[in-house]
């Protein structure tokens, strides 16, 4: 059974400390997404200057100065949404120099159905200005290797969301071994998502860090996404990695879906 990385909005409160942990999700009028970051550490100011929180209780990424790319099951539906409260440019939310941005519309995958096409974007608006984006890739080429994952989620399983932005580094798992029978045993869509984390778990993602983005350094040494958190069964388990939307198999279509909404 898939666990969202989401956290209810009416559930959601701040610690002042803790690390990363992944949750199961929730959804803006919709699905409930609980991911968050366990087993990290304190990003610095700056560090990963594109990340985003949504007052749904999931993350997100700076897609381009009006967009923010996320998880499908954080939003209910395609139209016009003026409910959703991004907040960025800082690691701590409390923050007197943070910026927000109220939605205006959402789009979702238009083939969305919890199961897969885990994505959607937040349009902001207006234009947040002097913050860097984070590009997506358009190969698999990026799609091994050792991964970053950041969040304000919980930093354990069960426990509560985070003041401080949390980051980790988490190594990719195969297909076909996150497939396997001690692992999820076919849940995962092999072409469409993609996994990280340890065998012996520890480090992973959390509730309240459902849409956030997986990222790493490409062959210029520039930060590029290659996930997005979406599920797994509980947080930083052993032999439960968590599962990503695979960026790279979405590309054409993220990058259409971002030219059609102004992005």
């Amino acid at each position: 059974m898939r666990r969202w990385r989401t956290l209810l909005a009416a559930v959601f409160t701040v610690a002042s400390m803790g690390v990363l942990v992944a949750p199961s999700p929730a959804v803006a009028d919709g699905p409930v997404v609980t991911p968050y970051v366990v087993g990290g550490t304190r990003a610095a100011l700056g560090e990963f200057p594109w990340m985003v929180r949504l007052s749904m209780g999931c993350g997100g990424a700076l897609y381009s100065p009006t967009l923010v790319l996320t998880a499908a099951h954080c939003v209910s539906r395609t139209g016009t949404n003026t409910s959703i409260t991004a907040t960025l440019g800082v690691v701590d939310l409390q923050s007197s120099s943070r910026i927000t941005r109220r939605s205006n519309y959402v789009y979702r995958a238009p083939g969305y159905n919890g199961n897969g096409d885990d994505w959607a974007f937040i349009r902001l608006s207006s234009a947040v200005t002097g913050v860097a984006t984070l590009p997506i890739t358009t190969s698999t080429a990026n799609d091994s290797g050792t991964f970053t994952v950041a969040g304000w989620g919980a930093n354990r399983e069960g426990g509560a969301q985070q003041r401080y932005l949390l980051k980790a580094n988490v190594p990719f798992v195969s297909d076909a071994t996150c497939n396997s029978s001690s692992m999820y045993g076919g849940e995962v869509i092999a072409a469409e998502e993609i996994c990280a984390g340890y065998t012996a778990g520890g480090v992973d993602t959390c509730q309240g860090d459902s849409g956030g983005p997986m990222f790493r350094r490409d062959a210029s040494n520039a930060w590029i996404q290659v996930g997005i958190v979406s599920w797994g069964d509980g947080c930083a388990r052993p032999n439960k990695p968590g599962v990503y939307t695979q960026v790279s198999y979405f590309s054409s279509a993220i990058r259409s879906a971002a030219s059609s909404l102004g992005g």
